[in-house]
């Protein structure tokens, strides 16, 4: 009898211990996204251009700075998609999307979490190249900042996993120059879907 008190009283100092443990306010997620630009970006060279979608891994880190409240900073390997002009594949170009924002969880605490958020995107244009009849060119497309919405839920795991489901809409826009001269400007305006686990530091 006495054994199964002093048993009783270790676990009722524990759950406290294990609670405080778990009740931090860092979170790690690592995952998989999908950029996916709409389909009509606009005119180019009095063209109609589209972009190509890609998908990389993502990774970002939370910190909940309030009840319900949490300010998240997401990054991601270089995305690279392929400029098409009527069809034509004309450029290829990488892009990193470092996206800053602030997310309201409903139901925070609960094993089915969804939130929503907004926040700002910067995009970063880089390692841009002409194809076909654009080889040899030298092709420019303007980093852009823009605003960035954000939907998504949180399924708990256990007391320090989580996965989560979401989905960002980005503005994005971005001018674009073939030799110095300006061409137009690419209305990339991206859905980024994807799915990520997460560790509550």
């Amino acid at each position: 009898m006495l054994q199964l008190k002093t048993l009783a009283a270790a676990l009722l100092l524990a759950a406290p211990i294990a609670a405080q443990a778990a009740d931090t306010p860092w979170t790690l997620h690592f995952g998989a996204h999908v950029v996916d630009p709409k389909s009509d970006t606009g005119q180019l060279a009095g063209m109609s251009s589209s972009i190509s979608k890609s998908t990389r891994p993502t990774f970002s880190v939370e910190y909940r700075f309030a009840p319900g409240w949490t300010a998240e900073l997401l990054a991601a390997l270089p995305f690279q998609h392929e400029v098409r002009l009527d069809g034509t594949r004309a450029v290829s170009v990488k892009q990193l999307p470092p996206t800053l924002g602030v997310n309201y969880h409903f139901m925070e605490g609960s094993a089915v979490s969804p939130f929503i958020g907004a926040g700002v995107n910067y995009t970063w244009f880089f390692d841009k190249k002409g194809r076909n009849a654009l080889d040899g060119t030298r092709v420019q497309l303007q980093n852009s900042w823009g605003a960035a919405g954000h939907v998504g839920v949180d399924i708990r795991l256990d007391e320090r996993w989580l996965f989560t489901v979401d989905a960002r809409y980005m503005d994005i826009d971005t001018k674009v120059k073939v030799n110095g001269a300006r061409v137009g400007t690419a209305h990339v305006d991206p859905w980024v879907y994807g799915v990520s686990f997460g560790y509550r530091l």
